[in-house]
């Protein structure tokens, strides 16, 4: 059975980085996508995991798809962790 966990860690590094690659602040990169100032902070600290709609709005808020904050995402998993294969 596959059992590996996405580290919330590197999802809200990777938010932050792309946050901060853009020149904007928790408080205006909230206020675009419409999520609370505090939610992005624990995203960003890895304390709270966003939701699909939450990083649709991000990824609308920061002029990027959301592939590309996946991608951003990707590059942050180790590759010691196994990848579940598809038949």
């Amino acid at each position: 059975m596959f059992k590996s966990m996405l580290d919330p860690k590197d999802v809200g590094d990777a938010i932050a980085d792309l946050r901060k690659k853009k020149g904007i602040s928790q408080e205006v990169l909230s206020g675009l996508a419409d999520i609370g100032r505090t939610h992005l902070s624990a995203i960003e600290r890895g304390e709270r995991k966003p939701t699909l709609e939450t990083l649709y709005r991000l990824s609308c808020a920061l002029d990027m798809k959301m592939s590309e904050i996946m991608t951003e995402i990707e590059k942050r998993i180790p590759d010691s962790v196994p990848f579940k294969k598809r038949n």
